[in-house]
């Protein structure tokens, strides 16, 4: 029998297991095909403080999800083996000394054969996980689903924090610039090159203006045949949508993607070598009636639906 989440008949949905879906909790990824892991951080955000608590409010609103998705008929705890094993035990007093424990935290769970499935925590941690992920698998296509786009060349001096992470990731090599899409991208910038060093180094940039209106569904028709069997690691930040979805995050931009894109941009995922995802920014001092948790755990789940090997039921 695969784990199953906790069902609302089993134990009413305010009680139960703090874990996400209520799935049983795990030691380690061994014998997993995918996990959640939580990694409470936010000494890397530039503005608005609060992410570090973004994992365990994912996780209290995810009791709301139920094991089926009932339009792409995806059944994933009917094929793989899933658990959350927990949190990375961070640093909260050192940005640095939290990067390296969350890669030295990714290397033991990637010694398995398992797609990890990250609820954040500032945007920060995707260098970390990055680095884990291209000693596996080499260097990653990206699909970047995001506000900004997060290549700073430093922030206040430091050269870690989260408006950097894409552009570390560069430098080391653990990217293959002509597969790196980043999806949403808008606002007001520094200079009006700020997208362009992506776009210089190979980067596909998507503005969000060009989806409005728009499904983009399309989009990533064309994504899919370009990446090709590729291993690809996708990127969500939560403040790519409006902040009329979304709300509860750290920097908010006007006129960003739907809910309806969002379902698009995660589902249009399927049939990619996805190695593994991260749900970022999401933070609940902001949140206060816990609409942007609930989304986050909604797409959590979508990611789960797209990984390689989901059975659908037809």
């Amino acid at each position: 029998m695969k784990n199953q989440p906790l069902g609302g008949n089993e134990m009413p949905r305010f009680a139960g297991p703090g874990t996400m879906m209520r799935l049983p909790a795990a030691a380690s990824a061994a014998g997993l095909d995918a996990c959640f892991i939580g990694v409470p951080l936010d000494i890397g955000t530039s503005n608005r403080s609060g992410t570090r608590f973004g994992p365990k409010q994912i996780r209290a609103e995810s009791v709301l999800l139920r094991p089926y998705n009932m339009w792409t008929r995806a059944a994933p705890f009917d094929s793989l083996q899933v658990a959350d094993i927990g949190d990375v035990p961070i640093n909260t007093f050192d940005l640095k000394d939290s990067v390296r424990r969350i890669e030295a935290f990714y290397d033991d769970v990637l010694q398995h054969d398992v797609r990890p499935l990250t609820l954040g925590g500032d945007h920060t941690l995707t260098l970390p996980i990055l680095r884990s992920m291209a000693k596996k698998h080499g260097p990653l296509a990206l699909v970047h689903v995001d506000a900004h786009a997060d290549i700073n060349p430093h922030m206040f001096g430091e050269d870690i924090a989260h408006g950097t992470p894409f552009r570390r990731a560069f430098e080391e090599g653990l990217l293959a610039p002509e597969h790196v899409f980043q999806i949403g991208l808008r606002g007001t910038g520094y200079t009006a090159e700020d997208f362009d060093w992506a776009r210089e180094r190979g980067f596909t940039v998507v503005q969000a203006e060009e989806l409005w209106h728009r499904s983009a569904s399309p989009l990533m028709a064309k994504i899919r045949e370009s990446l090709g069997d590729r291993p690809v690691y996708l990127s969500f930040d939560i403040d790519s949508l409006d902040p009329a979805y979304a709300p509860g995050t750290g920097t908010p931009e006007i006129g960003g993607l739907t809910t309806i894109q969002a379902l698009e941009i995660i589902r249009g995922c399927h049939g990619l070598s996805l190695v593994g995802a991260d749900l970022v920014e999401v933070s609940p001092p902001y949140d206060p009636q816990g609409n942007t948790a609930l989304l986050a755990a909604n797409l959590l789940f979508e990611m789960l639906c797209v990984l390689p090997g989901v059975t659908y039921r037809v």
